[in-house]
């Protein structure tokens, strides 16, 4: 059996205001009706593959499982990093998981927000480099390159393509992202693939090359897998242990060092979505090369995106070229198409400036579900949340504000100190300052309320949880 280890804890920001560090692109629909993690696991999963290995943060558990339920995926164990530590000791980690329990069997790495259009084929490329992978090899999985891109590192194959069949060829060498004058070099020479960062290779095999290459996170992984935590459905690494580990990549870490190495080539069509410009590439495009979606219109507009994530707010292009806009609630992009890769910038300058659209999503979600801010004043917020069905909240209350919930959709159970009742449509209860309360959605379907919150501070940290069901301790979100 092949375990697939899904590596979702990154922030993507190239793809901002839509993906953000709240709430990443993985975790977003970005170019379907799935998005791309539950995409990726659907991928990776049937006859001759293992539940997924997940491995992510804190924020994004209960995301992880909410999204893996909605793709009919069950999953393995879910490995929840204290800090990004980059992917090596990301793969380390899962390794050791792995020896524990398939000490003989393979893993199959992959970052959880690439599109790849025919999964049957990339299984099938999977499958191509199975034996070499059994047979200790380290396996790669190398892109067959349509342009010269610069935004890809590439592999240097140590032997001819063909025509790109899927079978293991030795590979002689990785590089770094080039600059245009040798992309062009690479792509006519027919002997470089795009490095895809998706690995193949047996559990023991993966920790030997550790041991022999990087042999400084074997103590600190080992003790951060080893000291690890349960919780819920989770095993939370040790902090401490995980915080001596390096910030170290795969590639650098052990594939540059070692000698056994093969990549299968791969044809069948892959993005990393790593711009807006990507996204473009990857969407449907009418006549003229636009591809707009949501409720955006485009008059007279060329080889553009335009994309409207708000249903209340409707972006119109008119005689646009090559021209990225991209609305959100609280945030709008507008950006030449070849300076796609420069909104990385836009967000570390908005950082700079402490705002929270930086890195904030509008919608925050929670294990029980979201809410959203409707109108914020200096003593006043109003927010929708939204409640799945059998879901609650904390047992809770706050030092420094007042609340009224007035529901809008379904049935809401509500506590407020000693009292518990039902609370229907266009029904509402007042939650006095340091009243201890809950509300949960005891119906089939989800629960909607308008929250309207009045005091001195509102922030999300003022909060005191008495009882929680997802097991978060004290904080914001726990």
């Amino acid at each position: 059996m092949i375990t697939p280890i899904l590596l979702c804890g990154g922030s993507g920001t190239r793809l901002w205001p839509l993906s953000r560090k709240s709430y990443p692109k993985q975790f977003v629909p970005l170019t379907g009706e799935e998005t791309l993690f539950q995409a990726s696991a659907q991928r990776l999963s049937g006859e001759g593959f293992a539940a997924p290995l997940v491995l992510t943060n804190s924020d994004f558990r209960f995301i992880v499982t909410e999204q893996l339920a909605g793709a009919g995926v069950d999953p393995g164990a879910i490995l929840i990093e204290p800090a990004g530590r980059n992917t090596a000791p990301a793969v380390l980690a899962a390794a050791l998981w792995l020896e524990k329990t398939d000490p003989e069997g393979l893993m199959l790495v992959a970052p959880s927000d690439h599109v790849v259009p025919d999964a049957a084929a990339f299984r099938a490329a999977a499958a191509a480099g199975e034996a070499a992978a059994r047979a200790g090899q380290l396996v790669t999985f190398g892109i067959k390159p349509d342009r010269a891109e610069t935004g890809y590192g590439y592999l240097e194959l140590d032997g001819d393509p063909g025509g790109f069949e899927p079978k293991p060829i030795g590979l002689k060498r990785f590089v770094e992202k080039p600059d245009q004058k040798a992309a062009e070099k690479m792509l006519a020479s027919g002997r470089f693939l795009w490095n895809a960062g998706i690995f193949l290779f047996s559990v023991k095999a993966i920790l030997a090359a550790f041991r022999q290459h990087a042999p400084e996170l074997l103590a600190p992984v080992q003790g951060a897998v080893a000291q690890g935590q349960p919780d819920l459905g989770f095993l939370r690494l040790d902090p401490e242990a995980w915080a001596g580990a390096a910030d170290i990549s795969i590639d650098y870490a052990v594939m540059e060092k070692a000698d056994n190495l093969a990549v299968v080539p791969f044809a069948g069509g892959w993005s990393d979505l790593g711009g807006w410009d990507a996204v473009w590439r990857e969407g449907a495009r009418d006549e003229n090369g636009v591809a707009a979606t949501g409720h955006a219109t485009a008059i007279d507009c060329e080889d553009s995106l335009l994309r409207s994530e708000d249903g209340q707010l409707e972006l119109v292009g008119i005689g646009l070229r090559n021209v990225i806009a991209v609305a959100m609630p609280d945030a709008v992009l507008v950006a030449d198409a070849s300076r796609a890769q420069d909104v990385k910038q836009a967000v570390a300058e908005l950082k700079a400036k402490a705002a929270k659209q930086a890195t904030e999503f509008p919608k925050d979600h929670r294990p029980w579900g979201w809410f959203e801010s409707l109108a914020v004043g200096d003593r006043f917020q109003v927010k929708r949340i939204h409640v799945h069905p059998g879901a609650a909240l904390s047992l809770q209350s706050h030092h420094h504000r007042s609340e009224h919930w007035i529901v809008v959709e379904g049935t809401a159970k509500v506590t407020v100190d000693d009292e518990v009742k039902l609370v229907t449509e266009n029904q509402s209860v007042y939650i006095p300052l340091g009243a201890v309360h809950r509300m949960e959605n005891p119906g089939k379907v989800p629960m909607v309320l308008v929250e309207v919150q009045t005091g001195s501070y509102l922030g999300e940290d003022d909060i005191i949880r008495y009882e929680d069901v997802y097991a978060r301790g004290q904080g914001a979100k726990g």
